[in-house]
């Protein structure tokens, strides 16, 4: 008997075909984006969205405020991270500033390491992973190894 895989991309929900950035912001800030859709890449749209509207500072104050008001709203609060948040915004920036894109993507699909080895970027700026350390969730801890700036 022969098993195969399923693709995973034909099973995985699909924010950026399904909503327009516009509605995408839209659902995301009032509460009522489908969590099911809410995947990494979903994280890294949101982010990349609030960088072409606003500077760092305040792409990350939404992002942040924007996730965290999502879990609450649709999950028991307890998913939302903020150094992981912060830095995701910073890892985002950092490929913005060498891209092309026009759209999301464009975007993702010109710097597939976002979706690929997202983990991996962030451990590079840290000698400990965020991640394991609790304080991490409620309070932003800066890189100890490679600043994101």
């Amino acid at each position: 008997m022969h098993c195969t895989r399923p693709n995973l991309e034909t099973h995985r929900p699909n924010h950026h075909l399904e909503v327009s950035d516009e509605q995408f912001i839209n659902d995301m800030e009032q509460g009522g984006f489908p969590p099911n859709l809410f995947s990494h890449e979903a994280h890294i749209r949101l982010a990349w969205l609030y960088l072409n509207q606003f500077d760092e500072k305040l792409a990350i104050k939404k992002t942040c405020q924007t996730i965290q008001n999502f879990d609450k709203l649709n999950g028991n609060g307890t998913k939302y991270h903020l150094t992981l948040t912060v830095a995701s915004v910073k890892v985002v920036q950092y490929f913005m500033k060498k891209s092309k894109a026009t759209t999301f993507i464009e975007f993702i699909n010109e710097n597939p390491r976002l979706n690929d080895s997202f983990t991996s970027l962030v451990q590079q700026h840290y000698g400990t992973d965020p991640l394991k350390i609790e304080k991490t969730k409620t309070e932003y801890i800066a890189p100890d190894l490679l600043p994101f700036d």
